[in-house]
């Protein structure tokens, strides 16, 4: 099985998607747009201002296909929801661990009390500047077998 391809799964034949965009609002939007970009290092794919209203930022993620959208909050910060995460499944302890080194040199705090899920299966989360967990798990997800479970 490759690992962008689940068997026998396609997309419906009544949504054909070019792209998918994950937009969330962020009460730190700058310190936000930082911790993806230079930290996490996600490239910046776009920008607007005053687009009916609104201020963002788009991060890239491979092939321009998938990307994150950050807009400016407006009003009061909102609360992160615990399982409101962005994960990312990379390919042993190594990648995680080269993955996380940014994160680890910039003093970025780890979730204090991660979901038990990510904690049997070795993941490392850490928070954004709004709260929000980032996952960086030692596996990849459809492709290689998922650490502690019975798989």
């Amino acid at each position: 099985m490759k690992p962008d391809t689940v068997e026998g799964l396609t997309w419906p034949e009544h949504l054909q998607p070019g792209a998918v965009r994950l937009s969330w609002t962020s009460a730190h939007y700058d310190e936000t747009i930082a911790f993806y970009r230079d930290i996490v290092g996600l490239p910046v794919i776009g920008e607007f201002s005053d687009s009916f209203g609104e201020d963002g930022t788009l991060l890239g993620l491979p092939g321009l296909s998938t990307h994150l959208e950050i807009v400016r909050g407006h009003g009061l910060p909102a609360t992160a929801d615990p399982l409101g995460q962005l994960v990312f499944y990379l390919s042993g302890a190594a990648a995680m661990a080269s993955a996380t080194a940014p994160l680890r040199d910039a003093a970025v705090p780890t979730d204090p009390d991660p979901h038990p899920y990510w904690a049997a299966r070795g993941a490392t989360v850490h928070l954004d500047p709004d709260d929000r967990r980032v996952v960086f798990a030692p596996w990849v997800f459809g492709a290689e077998p998922e650490p502690g479970s019975a798989a």
